[in-house]
């Protein structure tokens, strides 16, 4: 069987975003954007909890904030976010997203009404597939007109549920 390079998360979004795009153009004519972006919404957080279940069986110790922030890369590669850590520790992983280039493109393919839905979403969905332990808040995004992303990951424990 032949292997493919793996290609960086941003590349695959827009793959997936150019797909999504004349699907979510169709629901739109033929049932209103209200519909469009349910349909959207839920199909894109499927799959994120899926893909965080699959990274999560790769996992050979179980997944931890540790694990979790080792696959931070993918996410990051192709210069897709300009980040702060603020807190890296054993319980916690926070920081600030000063620059996304996910956003940046789904307005370029004039898709920023939905962008929260084709990636921002994921993040919550992603972390409850591979590490429901781990719990992420995030008040702010730049898709949806914020100066920065602020995530907050913890583990879940008698003062985080």
């Amino acid at each position: 069987m032949q292997e493919f390079p793996e290609i960086g998360i941003l590349h695959r979004r827009k793959i997936e975003a150019e797909i999504i795009k004349p699907i979510y153009e169709i629901l739109t004519r033929d049932y209103g954007k209200e519909v469009a972006k349910a349909v959207i919404g839920e199909a894109v957080a499927q799959a994120a909890v899926e893909s965080g279940k699959e990274f999560a069986a790769k996992e050979p110790n179980g997944t931890s904030v540790e694990s979790f922030v080792a696959l931070q890369h993918l996410w990051e590669q192709d210069d897709a976010l300009t980040i702060t850590v603020v807190e890296n520790s054993h319980e916690r992983y926070d920081y600030n997203v000063h620059r996304c280039r996910y956003a940046e493109m789904y307005q370029q393919m004039g898709l920023a009404e939905i962008g929260f839905l084709l990636s921002c979403n994921r993040d919550s969905k992603f972390i409850e597939g591979y590490a429901p332990q781990v719990k992420l808040d995030r008040p702010h995004t730049i898709m949806m007109g914020d100066g920065i992303c602020d995530f907050r990951y913890c583990l879940r424990g008698k003062n985080n549920e």
